[in-house]
């Protein structure tokens, strides 16, 4: 008897399963979906100015499950892809970067993988070995991601102990043309 109340409690009141903080962070990046938008340089390590005065776009481009993938162009170089990959209840971001001809470049796919859930708004990925060997300096990197919609979507980077800053706000308000292709893409 006991045991069919029990079923029957279990049936009448359905368990309510709440999104964690990385799904609603993975599903504010599905609704920009195929959504462009412009950048603004926020801060820059002193002495590398490659991005000022250029015209900074992020693309959310493809957009699954698994795997997102957002092309960020400087100017006219299409070289740069963040792709962003389920890990269960973490997230991986890999800078992917390629040539002209679509080749990889020698230093692309570094990143790291979310050490915690994070935020619904934002999430850090601590440099992963794979950076440490091909970008020594780059062993103690943070990046950070975060999107609050409608608003800002950032793009920043932080060198552990030293004063190596970087920042950029993308207006989530206002989305622009998607630019073209990234290079090694096919449209």
């Amino acid at each position: 008897m006991q045991k069919h109340l029990l079923i029957a409690a279990v049936t009448a009141f359905p368990l309510v399963v709440q999104a964690g903080p990385v799904d609603e962070y993975w599903s504010s990046l599905k609704d920009l979906c195929g959504q462009a938008y412009e950048g603004r340089l926020i801060e820059s390590p002193e002495g590398e100015d490659d991005f000022a005065g250029q015209r900074l776009i992020m693309h959310v481009r493809q957009c699954g499950d698994e795997v997102i993938r957002i092309p960020f162009m400087v100017g006219d170089d299409r070289s740069r892809t963040w792709v962003l990959t389920r890990k269960d209840d973490r997230i991986e971001l890999k800078h992917d970067h390629r040539h002209e001809d679509g080749s990889e470049d020698e230093v692309t796919m570094y990143g790291g993988t979310s050490s915690n859930a994070g935020r619904a708004t934002e999430q850090y990925f601590p440099a992963d070995e794979h950076t440490r060997e091909i970008i020594e300096a780059a062993f103690s990197n943070v990046w950070v991601m975060r999107v609050h919609p409608g608003e800002t979507f950032t793009y920043g980077l932080w060198r552990l102990g030293t004063p190596r800053v970087f920042r950029i706000d993308f207006d989530l308000s206002e989305p622009v043309e998607p630019p073209p292709a990234p290079w090694g893409w096919e449209d």
